[in-house]
């Protein structure tokens, strides 16, 4: 059979698929809900990062984080998330010969990540969900496997927010 001939074979089954694709979509819910954080007294945080720099890094980070999470809720759900206290993971620790050298060091015993929040989800100016939540991750460096495995900056802390989200607003 020429390459033509498979071509010609194969659309009917190729449409027949984006057909079935579009209909599942459509009987699906719509999903890309709204995140709104905001970091009460960050200055005040446990171990946000030890220089400014640092701390605003880890919070958009998180915050973007957060954000990204909400695209999960149905749309015209709010996730409004006020973030009270941030300990991430490990401790800084003094590393080379200068004293600005400082580096974080993960020992997996009471270095755990904690945050503090108050969360309230709200649809059509109803409050659906509202609570506060301390989160911690006492085993967070013997805790890796599958789905939880997180990459990149703030693993850790971003498992363990996914962890809460999932387990908070999994029944919505």
């Amino acid at each position: 059979m020429s390459p033509l001939h498979l071509l010609q074979a194969t659309k009917p089954l190729g449409a027949t698929f984006v057909t079935l694709t579009l209909a599942c979509a459509a009987a699906l819910p719509a999903w890309s809900g709204e995140v709104e954080v905001k970091f009460i007294d960050p200055d005040k945080f446990a171990d946000a990062g030890r220089s400014n720099r640092d701390r605003e890094r880890t919070l958009q980070t998180l915050g973007d984080y957060l954000q990204t999470l909400g695209r999960e809720l149905p749309v015209g759900q709010t996730l409004r998330v006020e973030v009270r206290d941030i300990d991430l993971a490990g401790n800084i620790e003094p590393f080379g010969w200068y004293r600005s050298d400082e580096v974080r060091v993960l020992r997996g015993r009471a270095d755990w990540p904690h945050v503090y929040l108050s969360y309230s989800l709200q649809a059509e100016g109803r409050t659906l969900k509202s609570g506060e939540a301390q989160l911690a991750d006492l085993s967070y460096m013997y805790s890796l496997r599958g789905r939880d495995r997180a990459v990149g900056e703030l693993a850790y802390e971003k498992r363990m927010v996914r962890r809460w989200f999932d387990e908070t607003f999994a029944g919505r």
